[in-house]
């Protein structure tokens, strides 16, 4: 058994095969399509975050709506970028919709990956110390995040307050139980799965990450993820070990499917540059008929490692088209595989 989730890039444009024209729409069909893929027995509803972009951003309005509007799927973020976040706010953030959800908050956050404009974070305030990188401050952030999730006061109270306050230093309120245990790391090395284990956070691995040694993708992130169990093992934590990955999966059972997917198919990985220093590898796509999609996913090493799957979608299409593509996968695919 695997639980399988959607992951949305949350993009609109005013284009005219769009039905996602405006922000509005986008929003507004998020919160459909996870109410959606509740009903059909999808598992997450993940969003990813990014800024200066016609695509989602700050994402706590939408999961606390999405929490709002549905009961069991699990809610997530697939990634927050630190670097732009302030961890006192975030935790006030995140305690709110983790508590309106009722606990079904697994919010995946990193240090941050290239963006639309350089060094965005400086816009939102923001500059790393002297001698530190964007990706240290990052880091730096998450784990005052962390460590402000666990819930202990630290704040001085006013001697002179306007409401009363309870005895000893302050938290950070509203404080939502559990919720420090439900954080997840984006990692594109293994050395920052490993940091991530030691931290106790959950691995969220995607659809690509650097290229360390030449192996195929799915052997790689394999890699990544066994290295990454060792080290949570070794840390010693007294609960178990989530990891997600990533995939662009299309089961082709009718016309339509053909018409969108049918040449998407990417047979083999590809290579780029995410930084101007570091080779990253990209997984391939999968589309076909159920049949060969069973035969194809069977052999990827990553999934066969993970507890999760989290199946991008093409959010642009509408929210009737995408409980299809994730029905299909559920009906057609998952079984065979013993996701189901």
């Amino acid at each position: 058994m695997k639980k399988i989730g959607f992951l949305s890039f949350g993009h609109w444009a005013n284009h005219p095969s769009y039905k996602t024209r405006t922000a509005a729409d986008t929003l507004l069909q998020s919160i459909d399509l996870a109410v959606a893929a509740e009903e059909i027995g999808i598992d997450g509803a993940y969003f990813r975050v990014h800024h200066f972009a016609q695509q989602l951003a700050s994402p706590f309005p939408l999961l606390s709506a999405v929490g709002a509007k549905t009961s069991k799927i699990e809610i997530g973020t697939g990634v927050i970028d630190m670097r732009y976040e302030n961890p006192m706010y975030m935790v006030e953030d995140a305690g709110s919709a983790d508590l309106i959800s009722e606990g079904r908050l697994q919010l995946g956050i990193s240090r941050g990956s290239p963006e639309q404009v350089i060094d965005g974070w400086r816009y939102f305030g923001y500059e790393p110390d002297a001698g530190e990188t964007d990706a240290d401050m990052g880091r730096k952030k998450a784990l005052e995040f962390l460590d402000k999730l666990n819930g202990e006061g630290f704040a001085e109270p006013n001697p002179y307050p306007m409401f009363p306050n309870p005895p000893g230093l302050l938290r950070i309120e509203p404080y939502s139980e559990g919720l420090r245990e439900r954080i997840w790391w984006g990692a594109a090395s293994n050395a920052t799965a490993i940091w991530a284990a030691e931290n106790g956070m959950h691995l969220q691995s995607s659809t690509l990450k650097y290229d360390e040694n030449g192996k195929p993708f799915h052997v790689q992130q394999a890699e990544q993820i066994r290295l990454y169990k060792e080290a949570w093992k070794k840390a010693g934590h007294q609960r178990e070990a989530r990891v997600s990955v990533s995939r662009s999966i299309f089961a082709i059972v009718n016309e339509q499917d053909r018409y969108y997917f049918g040449g998407q198919a990417k047979g083999n990985d590809s290579f780029g540059y995410i930084e101007q220093d570091k080779r990253a590898i990209f997984g391939k796509s999968y589309a076909a008929e159920p049949d060969k999609l069973i035969e194809e996913l069977a052999e990827d090493e990553a999934i066969q490692e993970a507890d999760t799957l989290l199946l991008t979608i093409p959010n642009t299409i509408g929210v009737e088209y995408n409980v299809h593509i994730l029905s299909s996968i559920l009906e057609h695919v998952a079984p065979a595989l013993g996701w189901r």
